[in-house]
C-alpha cells in the first residue's frame, strides 16, 4: 500500500507552493497513479490533501469513489472553527480516515498548542478519525506537550517531521523524534526523505543514518510507507522513492516488510473498519 499521496487539478492560484515551472505544475489524476501502484505491486493507496480549502475533501472523495483502490482519503477541515463538530459529522464519510493541517506552513512555532486547534483536533480523534501531523523539524518539539493536550486517539507523523538532510543537519530533530517515539499512540510515515535531501544529487547513502535512527526509535511496527507522489518528483521517480526503502527494509527487517508497506498503515487509519 502506498499511504502517501497527492492528487490534484493544477492552478498556479490555487497552489501556491509549486513552482510554476517545475516537474509538478501539471494535473495529477488517478491515471497516473494506477501506473504506479501496478509497478510497485501495490493494490491500496491513501490520497491525502495538498490544498487547505473545503473544495479539497470532496475532489479527493470523488477520486477514491471512481478508483476503487484509493482506499481511504485524510483531508483538510478548518480544525479552528467553532463549529468543528458539525462541520465533522457533516463530512462524515466512510472513506474519509483522517483529517490533517499544514503547520508547516504556520509562522506560529507553538501553532499546535492553540486551544482552537487542540480542540479541534480532539473532535477529530473522538469520532475514531485520524491525525496526520505535517511538521517540520523545527516545530517537532512541541508535538509531546500537543498530543499530551489532545489525549487519547491515533496519530500519525508525516515525513519523519522532514529532517534537513540537504544539509546533513542531526539535533534537535533525532532528539525530538525520539521523545515523540515514546508515545504509543504515534506513528510515523517513512517518506517525503528524498525531497528533504539535494533534489539533484542525493544518494542512498545520504539516507542512512537519518533511517537508522527512525526505525530505531519508532521501530517496524509503527513505520509506514508512503510515496509523496507527485511531490516526489522534484528529487525521484515513484519507484526510486519505493525502492529506497524496500532496500532498507530487506537489508535491516525483512520480516517487517508487508507490516510497513501496508499493515501499519491499516492499523494506523483503522482502514478494516471503514473500506466501503
Amino acid at each position: 500500500m502506498d499511504a502517501h499521496h497527492h492528487l490534484w487539478r493544477y492552478n498556479p492560484a490555487a497552489f501556491g507552493w509549486i513552482d510554476p515551472a517545475s516537474t509538478i505544475a501539471r494535473d495529477f489524476a488517478t491515471d497516473d497513479l494506477a501506473l504506479n501502484l501496478e509497478a510497485a505491486g501495490f493494490d491500496g493507496a491513501i490520497a491525502v490533501q495538498a490544498r487547505q480549502c473545503a473544495e479539497e475533501a470532496d475532489f479527493l472523495l470523488d477520486a477514491a469513489r471512481r478508483f476503487g483502490r484509493i482506499v481511504g482519503v485524510v483531508g483538510w477541515i478548518d480544525l479552528r472553527a467553532p463549529d468543528i463538530e458539525a462541520l465533522l459529522d457533516a463530512r462524515a464519510d466512510p472513506l474519509i480516515v483522517g483529517y490533517r493541517h499544514v503547520v508547516q506552513d504556520e509562522a506560529d512555532p507553538d501553532f499546535l498548542l492553540g486551544d482552537a486547534f487542540i480542540q479541534g483536533v480532539r473532535a477529530v480523534v473522538q469520532r475514531s478519525l485520524t491525525y496526520d501531523l505535517l511538521v517540520n523539524h523545527a516545530q517537532l518539539a512541541t508535538v509531546p506537550a500537543f498530543l499530551e493536550r489532545v489525549g487519547p486517539g491515533r496519530f500519525v507523523l508525516d515525513h519523519a517531521a522532514k529532517p534537513d538532510i540537504a544539509h546533513g543537519s542531526w539535533q534537535p530533530w533525532a532528539d525530538d523524534l525520539t521523545a515523540v517515539a515514546r508515545l504509543p499512540n504515534v506513528w510515523c510515515k517513512v517518506s517525503g526523505l528524498v525531497t528533504e535531501a539535494d533534489h539533484r544529487h542525493w544518494r542512498a547513502e545520504d539516507m542512512e543514518r537519518y533511517l537508522d535512527h527512525i526505525f530505531a526509535a519508532f521501530g517496524p511496527d509503527r513505520l509506514i510507507w508512503g510515496s509523496d507522489w507527485p511531490v516526489c518528483l522534484l528529487a525521484a521517480p515513484y519507484g526510486a522513492v519505493h525502492d529506497l526503502i524496500a532496500d532498507y527494509v530487506a537489508r535491516h527487517c525483512p520480516d517487517a516488510e508487508a507490516a510497513i508497506f501496508g499493515g501499519n498503515a491499516a492499523r494506523a487509519y483503522a482502514l478494516k473498519a471503514r473500506q466501503p
